[in-house]
């Protein structure tokens, strides 16, 4: 049986009794809206410690003004019927409220924080940085699994986990796909049926880029032709298509820097949904 905590005292005082018997611990950190991608990082959560801790909080730092906090989906029932069924998670963490009524310090990433999501939601890694620190001060866990579809926030976090001298580890997971590619997002719920039609073709038009890019066509000629295929497609306004060195997020803009390694990432609008993908460019030529 999943033990529910929602208070800040009962959650230390749980980690505390399993860290005295010498227990390790996992946190799986999200907002709710569970799907087979949260499933997937609770069980290799599960496969690296003996407790694993999901933690439910639509956090409201994170969304700027007119985003979709309101309607941000929760399905609270839902996900602990999941939990249970998968049988995999020890505790449930679901605090009515993360900030004190006169919160006022945050956490300000720099570095892997700045460019892409960061020019586009410049408030975004801020509320995430604060939030993930506070978990991990509630939860005092050994280490923590996040998904590699945020692939600059699993860098931001592990930036200030090195940075800030946090004691955990981070362990990041591959993005779980559905049967045509898209991959798995609690925000896919917005998706009317023409548009989850349309959605997996932004997968697509990361395969194909990356194709190009093997085959030497230059990096700003591929992305300008991918960005006008997404829009042909249907999608109505791209944030960006970037190349990124993986390990710094820095630009890659030039052909003769392009590697197996090198990171696509992806931002999209389809109708009021913004998607957002990414993928090595060996994984993405390897899955055709």
């Amino acid at each position: 049986m999943i033990k529910l905590i929602s208070e800040k005292v009962e959650m230390q005082r749980f980690v505390k009794q399993h860290k005295t018997h010498s227990r390790t611990i996992a946190i799986v950190p999200t907002m709710g809206g569970l799907h087979e991608g949260h499933l997937a990082l609770v069980a290799q959560a599960k496969a690296v410690a003996d407790i694993v801790v999901v933690t439910i909080y639509v956090n409201p730092t994170q969304f700027a003004a007119g985003e979709d906090l309101e309607r941000y989906p929760r399905t609270l029932d839902d996900d602990l019927m999941a939990l249970q069924k998968q049988a995999l998670a020890d505790c449930v963490y679901m605090p009515a409220s993360m900030y004190r009524e006169r919160h006022a310090t945050s956490i300000v990433p720099s570095g892997a924080a700045l460019p892409l999501e960061g020019e586009y939601r410049p408030q975004f890694f801020t509320g995430v940085a604060t939030i993930v620190l506070k978990l991990f001060h509630h939860i005092q866990a050994d280490f923590a699994l996040f998904g590699e579809k945020d692939f600059q926030q699993c860098a931001v976090i592990k930036q200030m986990v090195d940075d800030l001298d946090v004691p955990i580890s981070i362990i990041t997971c591959p993005t779980e796909r559905d049967y045509d590619g898209l991959a798995l997002s609690s925000r896919n719920q917005y998706l009317t049926a023409e548009e989850r039609q349309i959605a997996p073709k932004l997968y697509q038009a990361m395969q194909a880029l990356a194709a190009e890019l093997i085959a030497g066509k230059d990096v700003t000629d591929a992305i300008a032709h991918t960005s006008e295929n997404l829009v042909k497609a249907g999608f109505t306004k791209i944030d960006y298509i970037s190349l990124c060195d993986p390990d710094t997020l820095e630009a890659v803009s030039s052909k003769d820097d392009v590697m197996p390694e090198t990171r696509i990432l992806v931002a999209a609008f389809l109708g009021q949904t913004r998607l957002i993908d990414n993928e090595s460019i060996e994984k993405l030529c390897s899955a055709q």
